[in-house]
């Protein structure tokens, strides 16, 4: 005769159904769901559990989804294995599951439990050649309406890989910034704190925005630009908006935060009174120290003039790198005419001559002037009064139509570059005083 019953969940078990948890842990058995997905099907699903007296001494846990029906839990403490528990759990949350009309339930099992007699007592099969792929879904669903009310957003999985070329700063940042975010763990394990804050500065349009979303993509975390120019219609003043701002956003488990052009909001303080915009970089001083405390998130500001930056912004403690994003170097140019020349005539344009004709680039300048490459051949292929001649310049020798190298190369001459010789320079002189990697 038994001494243990089978009933319903109650609210009042979720310390036995943990107890159960630890002790499937303590026997080297990793659970394939989640903790928090099992206490959460505890309470909205299907779940019964063992009792004898007030102890719960077994569990069983089911989901339905259609026609389907899954079991995301069973364990019964070790002492009381052998006594047919388990098929007596099986077969009461499977009568608890029925009215959904189940054409089919199943169930996954870590390759390291061994106990499935439960599984097979109650005509479950054993499906061979089989594999279970699992993704999580970095952000919840609960966070979606904060996130959209920020006007943040969730990037494309890509975006890291689709940064062409580029390779000594993405190596550092993926070094410095990613690897200490998206192995936590294992940093603290080598004493590594995680970095918070950072600063990007270079000339324009070298790519300081990509890589924060680049960051973020590579992170699997939303990404949320704040506009100070936005923030300063607010009737709360653009202070008082900035410290609202942050406030939501401590609300997300994850977050990429950038704030472009923040000289705009954190430049040298000076003068008696004091400005209004003093007031504004008071408040931005005061928020990092508070935002660096919560974890799961990075500020990232970018600058093109860090000289403008207040000397107190910038310092130890408030951001963890000052890191300079320069102009491409050859290899990088490669990749970028790499990627932006049509697949089609890609093999028959003298991207060698390319890289060496655009040295002083901006990534911005390199992509204005294949774009306008590819205009300038589309208009002499449709609009040349010389039908003959227009369609030579634009067909490769493999006979395909696209810019050809001499499109290139009057495109190039027409950019007018972003970058100056003088200013390339100060940000060289900036990379020694200022940069911290």
């Amino acid at each position: 005769m038994t001494n243990w019953r089978i009933r319903d969940f109650h609210s009042s078990d979720l310390d036995g159904i943990l107890h159960l948890w630890e002790s499937l842990k303590a026997d080297g058995v990793e659970p394939v769901y989640a903790l928090s997905e099992v206490l959460a099907s505890c309470e909205k699903d299907h779940a019964v559990v063992a009792v004898q007296g007030d102890q719960v001494v077994g569990a069983a846990v089911g989901r339905a989804a259609h026609d389907q029906g899954w079991v995301v839990f069973l364990a019964t403490l070790t002492e009381f294995r052998g006594k047919g528990i388990g098929t007596s759990l099986l077969s009461a949350v499977e009568n608890r599951m029925a009215p959904h009309g189940l054409n089919k339930l199943s169930a996954l099992m870590p390759e390291t439990e061994t106990r499935v007699e439960a599984f097979l007592g109650r005509g479950f099969v054993v499906k061979k050649n089989l594999r279970y792929f699992e993704r999580t879904i970095p952000v919840q669903r609960q966070e979606l309406e904060p996130l959209s009310l920020l006007g943040g957003r969730i990037l494309a999985r890509d975006l890291w890989e689709n940064v062409a070329g580029m390779k000594r700063e993405k190596e550092l940042l993926e070094r410095r910034l990613v690897l200490p975010l998206a192995e936590a763990d294992l940093a603290d394990e080598y004493g590594v704190v995680p970095p918070r804050a950072v600063v990007l500065f270079g000339p324009p349009g070298t790519g300081k925005t990509t890589f924060a979303k680049a960051i973020a993509s590579r992170l699997e975390w939303p990404f949320v630009e704040v506009f100070p120019s936005r923030l300063a219609s607010d009737p709360k003043g653009l202070a008082g908006a900035l410290r609202e701002t942050f406030l939501e956003i401590a609300e997300l488990e994850h977050a990429v935060v950038f704030i472009d052009e923040v000289e705009e909001i954190a430049s040298q303080r000076a003068g008696d009174p004091p400005s209004p915009l003093q007031g504004v970089t008071n408040e931005l001083l005061k928020i990092i120290p508070a935002f660096r405390e919560q974890p799961g998130r990075l500020l990232v500001c970018a600058t093109n003039f860090i000289r403008a930056l207040d000397t107190a912004f910038l310092r130890h403690g408030r951001f963890d790198y000052v890191i300079p994003i320069g102009l491409p170097d050859v290899h990088a140019r490669e990749a970028m005419w790499q990627r932006f020349i049509p697949a089609t005539v890609v093999d028959d344009v003298d991207i060698a001559q390319l890289v060496e004709r655009t040295q002083g680039f901006s990534p911005a300048d390199i992509e204005f002037a294949a774009r306008s490459a590819s205009q300038r051949a589309l208009e002499k292929a449709v609009y040349d009064d010389a039908a003959t001649s227009g369609a030579a310049s634009t067909v490769s020798s493999n006979g395909r139509k696209g810019p050809v190298t001499q499109d290139y190369l009057d495109a190039i001459a027409d950019t007018r570059t972003t970058v100056s010789d003088e200013v390339y320079q100060e940000f060289l002189e900036d990379i020694d005083v200022l940069g911290r990697v």
